[in-house]
């Protein structure tokens, strides 16, 4: 199975269990570290908007709390022709982002739509003066 297999699996099972009771609009996404790990994320929303909790966010927050902090691949997945990663997640994925060619895969319940680098998607977000290391 593929990085990209694994991944798209990953994502679809966690668009499952967002919570969105409000657009109904579940997304899902998941990342590979670089540490080999797999971790997903999903939508949460809330009645206090924007107090919500996108998809790559709750991703991201997971990657943490499991000990890795550089992404290598990410898919984001939702039933919908194109659901790209929304601003503040462009800048979120870039920050943890191993590399500025990482894959970013946007997916639907059917497959592969585009897939796009960090650059791609962000080609000028806020970098800081020095970068953090491991």
């Amino acid at each position: 199975m593929s990085a990209f297999d694994k991944l798209f699996e990953e994502a679809k099972a966690a668009r499952e269990t967002a919570y969105a009771p409000y657009s109904n609009f579940k997304v899902g996404a998941a990342l590979l570290t670089s540490d080999g790990k797999v971790v997903s994320g999903c939508n949460v929303e809330n009645g206090a908007y924007p107090e919500g909790t996108c998809a790559e966010g709750g991703a991201i927050a997971a990657m943490i709390r499991g000990g890795s902090t550089k992404i290598n691949e990410v898919v984001v997945l939702a039933d919908a022709a194109l659901c790209t990663p929304c601003g503040g997640c462009r800048q979120k994925l870039s920050e943890f982002a191993s590399n500025k060619q990482i894959k970013i895969h946007v997916a639907n319940l059917e497959g592969l739509r585009k897939t796009f680098t960090m650059e791609e998607l962000l080609p000028a977000g806020f970098e800081l003066n020095e970068q953090i290391e491991d």
